[in-house]
Parts: C-alpha cells; structure tokens; sequence
C-alpha cells in the first residue's frame, strides 16, 4: 500500500503542478479533510527552481478572506447549528468557518459536545455504529438546538451528522449562497 500511495502522490501532485501552471494558481478544495490531506501530500513536494510551492486552500478560508469583505447587506437565517470538523479544528480553520457561519445566520451555535463524527472517509458508511456512537451527545444537543440550518464543511461529516439528527447538515457555503441570493433574506 505504501508503494501504491506514493505512486498516487506523484501522479497527483504532476496533476496539479500542470493545472496550477506549477504553481501559480492556488488549489481551491471545498472538502476539509481532502484540504488537509492535499496539504499533506504537498508538504514534501520539491518544485524546481524558481518554481513556487504548490499552495491548498480550503473554501471556507477562501471565503472568509475574499467574500465576506465583499458581500452587499443581506438577509440572514435565525440560527444555525454547526458543526466543527477533525480537520477543520486540526488545520485552524475553524474561526473561518464560524465566520462564514455568522455571515449566514444571526445566532450560531456549535453544541458543547461536538467532536469528530467518526465518519473517517468511508468508516461510517462501513460501520455506521461507530458514527452513530461518536455522535450520539453531540447529535441530541445539535438536534434539540432546532435550528434554521445544520451546517458544516465536509460532506461525509455532514452526512454522519445528518444520521445522527435526522437534520439535514449541508455545507456552511451553501447556506451562505441561500442567504445571499437576490431576493432572499
């Protein structure tokens, strides 16, 4: 497996050396987890030289940086729900996604039980009672909080959520999208 990783290492980051014009573009990811594991595998990355470091950002700090400063007045929800990820938390994202949050919705709440959903990748689709284990504090405050919106920033993480609330989690941009479309509020 380690021979097979490192072959998949090489062809992706060739992959995205020839999209980013080596490096000039960043690498948006709109997943937290494939941002820090895209990160990851850069880190080793030698580009040539004068060649710039490949760089991965991840949407939520994207936005934070970019959209927020930019966006008009517009309505918002009541409240939201969210939920911090693994690598949201481990990458210092999470001012950013709470940011993003509070640009969507008046009030946000993260529950005190939050922690990771134990999704890992595929792990919860496997073995669903290790999500439903994970979950099970967290999911009953989140779910008792009765919010305009559940939210957070990767999607199997949204998914584990989802099962343990019988809320719908989507990611926190597409709340923001909702919120900020012409005519809604």
């Amino acid at each position: 497996m380690t021979t097979g990783q490192a072959t998949m290492r090489e062809k992706a980051l060739a992959a995205l050396r020839e999209a980013t014009r080596n490096g000039e573009l960043p690498i948006i990811c709109d997943a937290s987890s494939c941002t820090e594991g895209l990160r990851q595998a850069v880190e080793s990355d030698e580009p040539l030289v004068g060649q710039p470091s490949l760089r991965i950002v991840d949407v939520v700090d994207f936005a934070a940086e970019h959209i927020l400063p930019n966006l008009p007045d517009h309505g918002k929800i009541a409240s939201m729900a969210l939920h911090p990820t693994c690598s949201s938390t481990r990458m210092g994202l999470n001012p950013a996604l709470t940011a993003v949050a509070e640009a969507a919705a008046e009030q946000v709440d993260i529950p005190d039980n939050w922690g990771c959903c134990a999704f890992a990748g595929d792990r919860g689709m496997l073995h669903p009672e290790l999500t439903a284990s994970a979950t099970d504090k967290q999911g009953r405050e989140a779910a008792a909080l009765d919010a305009a919106a559940y939210a957070s920033c990767n999607r199997t993480c949204e998914l584990g959520m989802t099962r343990a609330t019988g809320e719908d989690y989507r990611h926190v941009l597409e709340v923001l999208e909702e919120v900020t479309r012409p005519n809604c509020s």
